[in-house]
């Protein structure tokens, strides 16, 4: 059977149409899927920071009880490259779509839990030990989730806009911010007492609620082009992780390093600064928590700006400047911190995060496109999340000892060292691996 133009014609459109609708599926599923589970990650974040130690270890000094829920935090971090190898495998044999569904399901159950979680108090020693517990299996699941995310938007969109694509899912991270951070915050300006004695529980509790609309989305998301083209060719990885990791060690180490300049600055501002502000500075606690949120609602719109800015003039160069701006905000962030007022201490909390997004926003595309469409999911999960273990996850803890033992300045040239790791990494980083596949453009 042979189509007249007209046929073909609308033949055409049609297909035009779904396309575009699958790209717009493909990117609500991302954000909306990754903003849950950053939910869930930030609200563990702020709880450590400011309820976790009289929860969980409350026969602790506060210097003690603090580094005690720091550590049960920084234990997440470590097991994210652990679930980025898990994942990693069945989403380069799998595919995309399937395992994103598993790490969120994962994530909202883990969070949920924490919530009915009982205190010391009440079962003693085994407390905290499922607290850590339950931390690992969230840093399981979004060690996983990074990876899936970026892959379907910037697998399914224009190759020609992959930056502006891959820093959609990224937003998930200021919206996961804004919602944790902000609920915890409305609920301790208004009821103090109640908030540290149970209300901490409820914004655990609503994890559910939002993974079923998460889950709602992402299945009417189809497999990305990219991948199914892996498939048709029959170019599926047997031991996915296995082969990246002896092909491309290099390019998961750099891609590792590359992220210290954004990771740990990004921990120190939304979580270690809460216990600074209020514990070392005196100051409202509440003041820290808002600060954070404008922070994050800021980053809605730098980070998808860098991001198509990385596509204009490059990603390196984008992510280079945000790098550099980190080591040159260190000093006066703390110096404006420390002027105890609330005007300076907002607009130090907030002016931080600008470089956050400037290196967060291109990083995606950076990362992903350094490894093979056959490998990419866990090529990049896993030198994202390694950068966890060594940068993000003990920043808290880090600055913690530092600052009782030398200072604020130690903790200031801590930033500067990463920005430098950050520049070598970015200057060793191979170029993109091209993909045998074109997707084009859905217009």
């Amino acid at each position: 059977m042979v189509l007249d133009p007209g046929e073909a014609g609308r033949a055409g459109a049609s297909d035009v149409r779904e396309r575009r609708a699958q790209v717009r599926k493909a990117a609500a599923a991302s954000v909306i899927g990754t903003s849950i589970e950053w939910y869930d990650f930030f609200l563990y974040n702020t709880a450590a920071a400011i309820v976790f130690k009289d929860v969980f270890f409350p026969e602790s000094s506060d210097y003690a009880g603090t580094l005690s829920a720091f550590a049960t935090y920084a234990v997440g971090f470590a097991a994210r490259p652990v679930g980025a190898a898990i994942f990693g495998h069945w989403g380069d044999r799998l595919g995309r779509k399937a395992t994103l569904i598993v790490t969120l399901v994962l994530m909202g159950v883990s969070s949920a839990l924490i919530g009915v979680l009982p205190g010391t108090e009440t079962i003693g020693w085994a407390a905290p030990a499922l607290l850590v517990f339950l931390r690992i299996l969230q840093g399981v699941a979004v060690g996983g989730e990074w990876s899936g995310s970026v892959l379907l938007s910037m697998e399914w969109g224009d190759q020609r806009r992959r930056g502006l694509m891959a820093s959609l899912p990224q937003l998930g991270v200021p919206i996961g911010l804004i919602l944790g951070t902000g609920m915890m915050t409305a609920i301790a300006l208004s009821a103090d007492e109640a908030f540290r004695n149970w209300a901490w529980r409820v914004p655990f509790l609503f994890s559910l609620v939002l993974v079923g609309i998460g889950l709602w989305v992402r299945v009417r998301v189809m497999e990305t082009p990219l991948f199914a083209e892996v498939v048709k060719r029959d170019e599926v990885a047997r031991v996915p992780v296995v082969e990246v990791v002896k092909r491309h060690p290099r390019e998961i180490i750099l891609s590792a390093l590359l992220r210290c300049s954004e990771q740990m600055p990004f921990y120190l501002f939304t979580s270690f600064a809460l216990t600074y502000v209020h514990k070392h500075l005196g100051m409202a606690q509440g003041l820290a928590l808002s600060a954070v949120t404008v922070a994050a609602a800021l980053e809605l719109f730098t980070i998808p700006a860098a991001g198509h800015l990385g596509d204009r003039i490059g990603p390196r160069r984008v992510y280079a400047a945000g790098s550099i701006c980190v080591a040159l905000f260190a000093f006066p962030y703390f110096a404006l911190l420390n002027t105890e007022i609330a005007a300076l201490v907002i607009v130090a909390v907030v002016v931080a995060q600008i470089p956050h997004a400037v290196q967060y926003g291109p990083q995606a595309s950076l990362i992903a496109s350094t490894f093979p469409t056959r490998l990419r999911y866990g090529g990049a999960g896993i030198g994202y999340q390694l950068a966890s273990v060594f940068a993000g996850g003990p920043a808290p803890l880090l600055a913690t000892w530092l600052l009782h033992d030398y200072g604020w300045q130690a903790i200031s040239i801590s930033m500067i060292v990463a920005s430098a790791l950050t520049l070598a990494a970015l200057a060793l980083l191979p170029a993109p691996v091209p993909d045998r596949v074109r997707v084009s453009s859905p217009t």
